[in-house]
């Protein structure tokens, strides 16, 4: 059966002006990840028929597949919180409340204590077929905390943006090389902050030197990380990543990158 695009609208906005249990549904749809792309799709109908009065008026371009590639280590992978709650679990579910028209294919190339070494054998070994719309890489913590050097991590970090320039669609253009948080400012660097965020800033300058002489885009969420050191809303559990609300915050600062990147 083909409905036609003024009864599809007639009904998208009847069910809205209806009263029976109409609230109950969509509270219940909004507690599930297909429930809240329902509701992102039926808004984008009312919306669009609101504008043209018919789904006629909707470019076919409009529904759009948009691929992320997040690269990076414990911190991508949101250790101690949950994947979901990750910076790039958070910023795929912000595009997506912004822009219901897409459809985000989300890959992750990251794991718990991975060095710039392991980030480039994980690469090699994962399925990285074509390209992606977007790719951030967050990587160095270990190997500042296993006292790895700079000049080893220089080589290795230029590899990896090397590699990802391949698979980003639009080269550095649709590239982020986000900074390594601090985490002496947690509890398990109590005792060793000083040494441990000196240690961490001169990793950063390092891979911020080549993202400048390459034109990468560099984000420093580092300051962020340092946000009131006493804080226990800004620590997971476990006394050494960090919470949700700080990953909120990176995706924040994260989030009007891609954004922009979306418009055009």
């Amino acid at each position: 059966m083909v409905f036609s695009s003024n009864t599809i609208c007639s009904a998208a906005f009847l069910f809205m002006g209806i009263g029976f249990n109409a609230n109950s549904l969509l509270s219940t749809l909004a507690k599930t990840t297909i429930g809240m792309r329902s509701i992102y799709f039926l808004g984008f109908i009312i919306w669009a028929c609101a504008k043209g009065g018919s789904l006629d008026s909707i470019p076919p371009s409009s529904m759009e597949n948009f691929s992320y590639l997040a690269l990076g280590d414990s911190y991508t992978i949101g250790t101690a919180i949950g994947e979901d709650s990750s910076y790039s679990a958070l910023l795929v579910d912000s595009l997506l409340a912004a822009h219901s028209q897409y459809s985000v294919d989300y890959k992750v190339v990251a794991k718990n204590g991975w060095t710039t070494q392991d980030l480039l054998q994980g690469m090699a070994k994962a399925d990285l077929d074509g390209t992606y719309d977007m790719v951030t890489i967050l990587i160095g913590v270990n190997n500042q905390y296993q006292g790895r050097s700079l000049e080893e991590y220089k080589r290795e970090f230029l590899q990896i943006v090397s590699q990802a320039g391949t698979l980003a669609k639009k080269g550095k253009a649709s590239m982020l090389v986000i900074s390594i948080p601090d985490w002496g400012q947690s509890p398990a660097g109590n005792g060793n902050r000083a040494q441990i965020s000196a240690e961490i800033d001169a990793f950063n300058q390092a891979q911020k030197g080549i993202c400048d002489s390459l034109a990468i885009p560099f984000i420093d969420i580092t300051e962020l990380s340092r946000k009131d050191s006493n804080a226990g809303a800004w620590i997971a559990d476990d006394g050494l990543h960090f919470s949700k609300a700080m990953h909120q915050l990176w995706m924040r600062k994260i989030y009007p990158y891609y954004y922009a990147l979306l418009q055009d």
